[in-house]
């Protein structure tokens, strides 16, 4: 989802990820009320998400780099608005929208090689008091001494996945990067397994309201 060459993922059908079983509840908590709500997915994937928000809220559109992902999004979600687009400073001008109440990114962010650029697109894509809720992979130090410990780091960090994780997050650097976007309100969520080895994280961040 940045300007460096992309690998594209082969989607090859309309079902969840293993993941969508642990964060899609927190997700819609940390939303908040969706009625009426225009909504943004940025690495909408096979439209999954999107999907299942679309009935509750106003408007959903979702984009992704990857062209057989939103063949399988448009087909099965008719209703939703997806594009092959990328995600930079001309989001909004490329979807030639008005600025989104709740921009949502789930298990896209590890992905990416600015993840500076990412999340200024992001900030740029919301309204002045909108939402960015955001999901990846959890690391922190108990999990990373575990994973250490059983000798996993080739497993779980495979080099050799093509267009895998480059980045591995924990509160703490999700967080900063966030708030030295202009971010403010930051709320945390883990999820799937015990406290601190949790498979993934959510982050919800408000853009300051208009003065």
């Amino acid at each position: 989802m940045t300007d460096q060459p992309y690998h594209q993922y082969p989607f090859q059908d309309a079902l969840p990820s293993h993941m969508h079983h642990h964060f899609m509840r927190p997700l819609r908590a940390l939303c908040g009320e969706l009625k009426d709500k225009r909504i943004l997915d940025i690495g909408c994937g096979n439209g999954f998400t999107a999907g299942q928000v679309a009935a509750h809220c106003r408007e959903v559109v979702g984009i992704d780099l990857s062209e057989n992902g939103i063949a399988i999004a448009r087909k099965t979600y008719p209703s939703v608005r997806f594009e092959c687009l990328p995600v930079d400073d001309s989001i909004l001008v490329n979807l030639q929208c008005n600025p989104f109440d709740i921009v949502i990114s789930t298990e896209v962010i590890e992905h990416v090689y600015d993840p500076h650029n990412f999340a200024r697109s992001c900030y740029t894509a919301l309204r002045p008091g909108g939402r960015l809720v955001i999901s990846t992979p959890y690391h922190g130090y108990l999990k990373n001494l575990f994973i250490s410990l059983l000798n996993q780091w080739d497993r779980h960090a495979n080099p050799l996945w093509r267009g895998g994780h480059i980045k591995l997050w924990s509160r703490n650097t999700l967080s900063a990067l966030l708030r030295e976007t202009g971010f403010i309100g930051l709320r945390f969520c883990g999820v799937g397994r015990a406290p601190y080895l949790w498979m993934t994280m959510l982050m919800a961040a408000d853009k300051p309201p208009e003065p």
